[in-house]
This record gives C-alpha cells, structure tokens and sequence, in this order.
C-alpha cells in the first residue's frame, strides 16, 4: 500500500492525480497546509515537512515530479509513461520537469507574496515580476498545442499531469485570465478528466 501526505491543491496533487490515473491502492493522509507548522507530528514522517511525501515500502519520496515518473516506471506498463525507445522520451522527461521547476516556482513566489506573507512582508513587485516570468513561460505550452492536444507521444501521459498541476495552480494566484485560448482549452480538457475529478473529490 502506498501511503501520500497531502494538502489540498498543493503540489502534492500531482501524485494524487497520478495514482487515480494509474489505479493504484494507497493511503491518503491530508494534512493542513502548512503542515510543518501546523502539524508538527508530522516532521517525525518527513523532516522537511514538505508535501508531497511518499511513502511505498522502504521508498520515501519528496519531489513531485520524481513522483511521477516513479509511479510510473515502477508500477507500469502504462500509456502515461514513455518509453527510452520511443522518440519523444526525451520530451516527456523535459516537460515532467518543466510544470515543476519552470512553471509552478514562479507562481509560488507570486502566491507568498502576494497571499501568504504578513501584510507588511508582501510584495506587489515580486508579484508582477513572477507573473510575467510564469505567463512569458507557458507560450512553450501554448506553442507545443499548437500541433497537438497533449505535450508529447501523442497521448495523455504523466507530462500532461505535471504541467496540469501548474494551470491547476494559476486559478489560486489569480493568473488563469491570462491564459491563452489554445493553454485555456488544454486546461479544460485536463479538469475533466474523470481521474482529475476523482482526485479533487478524494481530498475532499
């Protein structure tokens, strides 16, 4: 049984949605974000405190796009993952990576400082300066849907699920108005996935 430490809508929602997609069994435990501090029985878990936390017999795992590919290298075959053979396993592995260091970074700067922070530590110019690094960013997205409805292979896969997250994200920063009609119809499609569905009613 995998066991996945969890907080509603943070990045942990990338495994969450994962193993709906996959099928798989596991435990789920939501905690109040951020636990570190609001639940410190929880370091004892996972000394960063961090979410997502992984835990799949002697295997802990923090990252959520390592997440991913883990899940599904590990319990595949499945069409979410791809192959070395094929063409585009380079681009999945690019993409996997790219909803988490190049677009969901930024927009947690903008929700810190511009949410988060004590009123006296926000800051409206790093807000504006990350949403225009994120939207400068997402016309990769928007560029790649031109040919295509998902990033790569020609199918759904976990790339689409971490770049999901990331547009999943822009709705609790206020950036989703700012999507183009190409990145807001990719968007539609991936919230409806029943999969997407199941995994916002789990944490529920």
């Amino acid at each position: 049984m995998i066991d996945l430490y969890h907080c509603r809508d943070a990045r942990s929602f990338r495994a969450l949605w994962a193993l709906e997609e996959m099928g798989l069994s596991y435990a789920l435990h939501t905690l109040t974000f951020p636990p570190r501090s609001r639940q410190p029985d929880y370091l004892a878990i996972n000394p960063l405190g961090t979410i997502p936390f992984l835990i799949d017999g002697p295997v802990r795992m923090s990252e959520s796009a390592a997440i991913l590919q883990y899940v599904a290298t590990r319990y595949g075959p499945t069409p979410l993952a791809v192959d070395p053979a094929e063409d585009e396993f380079g681009a999945w592995l690019d993409w996997i990576h790219f909803g988490e260091a190049t677009l969901t970074v930024p927009q947690t700067l903008v929700l810190r400082y511009g949410q988060l922070e004590p009123e006296g530590r926000r800051s409206p110019q790093v807000v504006e300066d990350y949403r225009r690094w994120f939207l400068s960013r997402l016309r990769a997205v928007e560029a790649c849907l031109a040919e295509r409805e998902h990033l790569c292979a020609g199918r759904f896969t976990m790339a689409d699920i971490s770049v999901g997250y990331a547009l999943l994200l822009a709705g609790a920063v206020n950036l989703r108005g700012d999507f183009t009609p190409a990145v807001q119809a990719y968007w539609e499609r991936l919230r409806h996935r029943p999969a997407f569905l199941a995994a916002r009613q789990k944490q529920r």
